[in-house]
């Protein structure tokens, strides 16, 4: 019998190192561009940096963008970001939140209106579109991997039931992705905590995932194994340019990883408490990774081989070897330590292992 074919796509030009953000004008090929990016990105010296690679190309800069981008932003923005830059390219500037704005933004359904997209988002359906701006990504934190995904997040914190919701359509890959380690060396520690701990959660949810392929495997052992050995000496050694490089190589890996088999059960797990208790999401994504590594361990042999290579065969906990670095980078593994109570815990885990992120799962039997 023959064996099921597998597939992996990321069309992303990925430019990957130091120095690559001076690439954008050889990217951009002439065109106009409009840059969305952070509010401290002018403080920073990046954006007087961006405007002076981009020169007259660059048409406009929108950098009010916020954490956990909302639907009241969203709907804020968006008519008068089309009355203004219908014809240029888009370059997101900035961590998953900026970009993920960037993409919704760039998006424009056949009505040419958001609530268009907005209601179809909230019906659970796909968005139809009309017209989309090229995107050029330049990430400046490591760990969302937004720059190599074809989808985008936007929070419905207004609904009766605040939710997350997610964008996804052939759109929303980027053109180019600009990595450059460099940019990430004036994050506050605390960002470059939660950003990489999401990058391994995406890494780790890419294994323990009914959609995982042998390239995607490799990607995610890879950026799994490099996260776990160079974050706790980054967070001791934040301005070290070589393990900024590292960790920015992890979140990539990771990035691509998951850009096909999508996250699972730990993501599904983090968003109540994001919506809820204002957990980061980096640390929401991350708390649970051991309860969830104990849950995947012996389904599949195939997937346990796999996750044998992260800390090698001759681990015999390796969930616990997983807890005892996570609280090495100060994470709190246990539900208690957010505010959440076991009645509420309950049903997180309930409701996670039935939705779309927890069907990716390989633990059916929850």
């Amino acid at each position: 019998m023959a064996s099921a074919t597998l597939r992996y796509r990321n069309p992303v030009d990925v430019r990957f190192g130091v120095g690559a953000l001076a690439l954008l004008p050889e990217v951009l090929r002439g065109r106009p561009a409009v840059v969305i990016t952070f509010p401290e990105a002018e403080a920073t010296g990046l954006l007087p940096t961006v405007r002076s690679l981009l020169g007259a190309q660059l048409r406009g800069v929108i950098t009010d963008t916020e954490p956990n981008p909302g639907v009241a932003w969203m709907e804020a923005h968006y008519a008068d970001f089309w009355s203004r830059y219908s014809e240029a390219v888009v370059v997101a500037i900035g961590g998953g939140s900026t970009i993920d704005s960037a993409k919704v933004l760039l998006s424009r359904p056949p009505s040419g209106a958001f609530a268009e997209t907005l209601a179809a988002l909230r019906a659970g359906q796909t968005p139809p579109t009309a017209h989309a701006l090229p995107l050029i990504a330049i990430p400046t934190t490591a760990g969302t991997g937004s720059e190599v995904t074809p989808w985008a997040t936007l929070w419905d914190r207004a609904a009766t039931a605040p939710t997350k919701l997610s964008l996804h359509t052939e759109a929303l890959w980027s053109e180019v992705a600009l990595v450059d380690p460099a940019l990430t060396l004036t994050l506050p520690d605390s960002v470059t905590r939660v950003s990489a701990l999401d990058a391994l959660s995406h890494a780790l949810e890419a294994i323990w995932n009914r959609n995982a392929n042998p390239v995607s495997d490799a990607l995610a052992v890879e950026a799994a194994c490099t996260m776990i050995a160079s974050l706790p000496r980054l967070l001791a050694d934040p301005r070290n340019l070589a393990l900024r490089t590292e960790v920015s190589r992890a979140s990539l890996l990771a990035g691509l990883a998951f850009s096909n088999t999508k996250t699972a059960l730990a993501h599904a797990i983090s968003y109540p408490l994001t919506l809820r208790h204002g957990v980061p999401h980096g640390i929401a994504c991350s708390f649970s990774l051991p309860l969830v590594w104990s849950m995947a361990q012996g389904v599949s042999p195939s997937r346990d081989a796999v996750l044998a290579e992260i800390f090698g065969p001759q681990e015999s906990n390796p969930s616990g070897a997983l807890r005892s670095f996570l609280e090495v980078v100060g994470v709190d593994c246990s539900f208690t330590a957010y505010g959440v109570s076991a009645a509420e815990t309950a049903e997180i885990l309930r409701t996670a292992a039935s939705g779309a992120r927890g069907q990716n799962f390989i633990n059916t039997q929850l």
